[in-house]
């Protein structure tokens, strides 16, 4: 396993996260858990949002024996509705500060290694929504903040008004919007970035190409071909997430783990070859940019 800080003042974390959000929460995952933390992974991300909290009571139940030896992340600001029909946009001081104890007692845990907003727009209340991550860090209930948006005007408020670590992203070869000008940006600014969807929903592994983002079908089978013509002793999800992996003002690649397979996948890409600068660029011209159109600065 490789390790870098989340910034320099973050924890050191595991450039393998464990995305909690795939588990199957009707079989025991402790077996599941135990094998990741084995190969090393020492991030997991959930939120209370998932599963309706369930998600953050399976994975505190398994992490609490080793609780001191692993960063965990949740996330907060989507709040159920009291009939569960669904729920709503909430980035309040007193629902975040609510949610955070109950997230605490979920997860079975004194304190949240990496609390984070889970989602945002320009039109929230951002002085008192910033004051409840700081008055969860003056308590000792969570250590770092961060927030998980890929909304250019909302992070960029973010990251010039307070002491954030993190930034959650969608980023991968088929969403590479982040390039504009975020990886580049956050990585002067100290700034860690997670990238979740490394595998662009599996169609950078196994699944059928389909339309993604701006691409066609045909567009994903070309870009499914271009991994594995490079393949140099890869398979095609270990070149997408050494895609990742390969920006420097990337921590760590956040992957959606629900199964014992999907994990032994997952975590050998450690054992095959680094992109060369050349198989880098290839995939840069086989797949080009895309651009965010919304939500701009």
């Amino acid at each position: 396993m490789e390790y870098k800080y989340l910034r320099k003042s973050g924890p050191k974390v595991s450039r393998i996260a464990f995305g909690c959000m795939s588990l199957d929460l009707n079989v025991n995952n402790q077996k599941l858990i135990n094998e990741a933390i084995d190969y090393g992974i020492n991030l997991f991300d959930t939120a209370d949002l998932y599963d309706k909290g369930e998600n953050e009571k399976a994975v505190g139940h398994v992490l609490r024996p080793i609780r001191s030896q692993i960063c965990l992340a949740t996330k907060v600001g989507n709040q159920w509705r009291a009939d569960g029909s669904g729920w709503d946009w909430n980035p309040s001081k007193r629902y975040i500060i609510q949610a955070a104890e109950s997230s605490l007692k979920r997860l079975q845990t004194d304190y949240i290694d990496l609390y984070q907003l889970h989602g945002g727009t320009i039109e929230d209340p951002f002085d008192e929504t910033l004051e409840a991550f700081e008055i969860l860090k003056t308590q000792g209930k969570i250590l770092h903040y961060g927030i998980s948006s890929i909304r250019p005007n909302v992070i960029h408020r973010w990251l010039e008004n307070s002491n954030m670590n993190s930034i959650m992203m969608q980023y991968s070869l088929l969403d590479r919007r982040p390039e504009e000008q975020h990886l580049n940006w956050l990585m002067q600014k100290d700034v860690g970035i997670l990238a979740r969807g490394s595998l662009a929903k599996g169609l950078l592994a196994l699944k059928p190409p389909k339309a993604h983002l701006n691409w066609t079908a045909p567009d994903i089978k070309t870009a499914q071909e271009a991994l594995s013509s490079i393949s140099n002793k890869r398979i095609n999800i270990h070149t997408a997430i050494r895609y990742v992996l390969k920006q420097p003002a990337i921590t760590s690649a956040v992957v959606g783990i629900r199964t014992t397979k999907q994990l032994r996948d997952v975590i050998s890409v450690f054992d095959s070859p680094k992109l060369s600068e050349s198989e880098y660029e290839y995939l840069r011209t086989i797949i080009g940019p895309n651009h965010y159109t919304d939500h701009l600065v």
